[in-house]
């Protein structure tokens, strides 16, 4: 319940590289309950196993794990062989290091490089020669590479910068969720920046844990957000665990041990709010019992909060472009 939804954004950029390729993803959409109309709603929400089913079903469908935006593809079972020529590694930085090198035995394939800065380490992609009009693939590569790293080591890799190649697009606002660190834009190279202590760390994964591990990667590494450790997603741990109740904002600073005042200066500095996290939280957690249909929207209404069901149709329809009634339809 707690699962952060996706942006309708990611679908649609994903379905990029196929369109291009001519593939009719249509029948796709269908199988997941995704309408292809809601797609082009710039406020619609997808649950996050409906985009890990859109990622597997176009990655098969087009025997490219690239999905169409490389110049070349990526035939499907490749990124499991460079995860396999890894997992003995001793650290992370060999790891690393292997899977890289792997990669670049394939003509085609865009170049990810691993370089030293003092105390600190970038993973750089070039993205100069993709086919990548929403920076779909770009973003991918980076979340897939920093996710595995973290896996690899079982911790959190903590990024200390994200820099991007092109300027800040109208998606965003949904960085928080992919990069959650300072981000810079029209830099010369997409990268991420990290403390070089992690490349020592030992691997803490084997082939067994591989195999239940790669049921599901890469694309679980792109649906399952991030849970940084910004003040937005504390706030938004803190609220999701009793959602029932919705404490304000006073009571939530109190629990911080900061004022009101000062909870809302720092969520002013990254971009958010109390009432914003306060109706995400809900957003997502209607999606989920509408795509369920677990409860009436009399009941959903009641969890969150809302006196009176108009007043949150009218939320709703405010969050996502769609009524819940319209929403659950489509669902179903």
């Amino acid at each position: 319940m707690r699962e952060r939804t996706i942006a309708s954004h990611f679908a649609r950029a994903a379905l990029g590289g196929a369109r291009r390729r001519g593939y009719d993803y249509l029948v796709l959409l269908q199988q997941l309950g995704i309408s292809a109309e809601w797609l082009d709603e710039p406020r619609a929400r997808i649950a996050p196993e409906q985009f890990t089913g859109l990622l597997q079903g176009l990655w098969q469908a087009l025997d490219d794990e690239y999905l169409g935006f490389a110049h070349g593809p990526s035939k499907r079972g490749t990124f499991a062989m460079m995860c396999h020529a890894l997992i003995h590694c001793r650290t992370l930085e060999k790891a690393l290091s292997r899977g890289l090198l792997f990669y670049s035995l394939f003509p085609d394939t865009p170049r990810l490089t691993l370089t030293r800065e003092g105390e600190m380490v970038r993973l750089s992609l070039d993205d100069s020669q993709l086919w990548d009009p929403d920076h779909f693939f770009s973003e991918c590569q980076l979340v897939i590479w920093h996710r595995l790293g973290s896996w690899l080591i079982g911790q959190r890799i903590r990024l200390e910068q994200a820099c991007f190649s092109y300027p800040k697009p109208g998606h965003s606002a949904e960085y928080d969720l992919l990069f959650p660190c300072p981000l810079v834009f029209s830099a010369g190279h997409s990268s991420l920046l990290f403390h070089s202590r992690y490349l020592h760390m030992p691997l803490l994964q084997d082939e067994r844990t591989l195999k239940h591990f790669l049921d599901r990667s890469p694309a679980d590494l792109l649906s399952r957000p991030d849970d940084g450790d910004s003040l937005s997603s504390q706030l938004r741990r803190l609220l999701s665990r009793d959602s029932a109740r919705w404490p304000d904002l006073e009571a939530v600073a109190a629990h911080l041990h900061i004022s009101p005042q000062t909870l809302r200066r720092h969520l002013r500095e990254e971009g958010s709010s109390f009432q914003e996290l306060k109706d995400q939280l809900r957003r997502d957690i209607a999606i989920y019992h509408l795509s369920r249909a677990d409860l009436s929207l009399q009941q959903i209404a009641e969890q969150l909060g809302f006196s009176e069901p108009s007043a949150f149709h009218r939320a709703f329809k405010k969050w996502t472009g769609l009524t819940p009634g319209a929403y659950r339809a489509q669902e179903n």
